[in-house]
């Protein structure tokens, strides 16, 4: 469904990221896992539009995206909920949600829509004539996952949608982007911090480091791989004497 070939994305003269490839197929959950300053966020940003990319090329479903601006590329099917969520504060919570749904031009079947969203995330019902930015830091994730989900997207990229919750919340929430994915068929490439939470949600998953992808591979494979686990799951564990890992973090470039 979304496949990327050989991209190199610039922040003035720093090379963020450096011939970045990967593929997601339809219907699947892919994540990429990585340091602060990796260029996680620059990937979603790039394929997104929000930035353009100096080199490569990015295909959603067959056709050419990349150097086309963000409303297009929401318009053929991927929604991104960026990381801070970038609600709109003055607006009520309903408001906001159908900002999501201001590109579609098939409106009949809203009404139904608006239920989902109010099924999946059932506070946003008892919010919805609420200011978006008095909600909590949880249920402004949940309002700005339901505002991307009206837009019916193909493709959902999600940045850190864990990033500042409770654990309970981030449990409900990521309950949410299963079903999103299996009952929607909707395809979701996923930038988290929590490492373990994301290798369970996700079927395949790609290491960064410093702009480069050095590790990828089946969730299952990576949980397995001694350094995914030492750096990323904090699983220390020791080798026989004398045998040498072939992939220690210094060698993954």
């Amino acid at each position: 469904m979304l496949e990327l070939s050989n991209i190199e994305t610039f922040y003035g003269p720093v090379n963020a990221i450096k011939g970045i490839s990967l593929i997601i197929e339809k219907n699947e959950i892919r994540t990429v896992l990585g340091a602060n300053g990796s260029g996680k966020t620059t990937i979603l940003r790039t394929i997104s539009g929000l930035i353009k990319p100096e080199k490569g090329i990015i295909k959603f479903v067959g056709e050419r995206i990349d150097g086309l601006r963000p409303d297009k590329i929401v318009q053929l099917g991927i929604s991104h909920v960026p990381q801070g969520r970038e609600i709109f504060p003055d607006l009520e919570v309903v408001e906001n949600l159908k900002m999501g749904a201001f590109i579609r031009r098939d409106r009949s079947d809203l009404a139904k829509e608006f239920d989902l969203i109010y099924n999946y995330f059932p506070v946003l019902i008892e919010r919805r004539k609420q200011r978006a930015g008095t909600l909590s830091g949880g249920e402004q994730q949940m309002l700005a996952i339901g505002r991307a989900i009206l837009s019916k997207p193909k493709l959902l990229l999600l940045d850190e949608p864990s990033l500042g919750l409770s654990p309970k919340l981030v449990q409900e929430i990521f309950k949410v982007i299963r079903l999103i994915n299996t009952e929607q068929s909707t395809g979701v490439l996923l930038v988290e911090q929590n490492a373990r939470l994301a290798l369970r949600t996700a079927s395949y998953g790609y290491i960064l480091e410093t702009g480069r992808v050095v590790l990828d591979g089946t969730t299952s494979y990576l949980s397995e791989n001694e350094d995914v686990r030492e750096f990323y799951l904090g699983i220390k564990e020791s080798s026989p004497k004398g045998y040498k890992r072939w992939k220690r973090k210094k060698k993954w470039r």
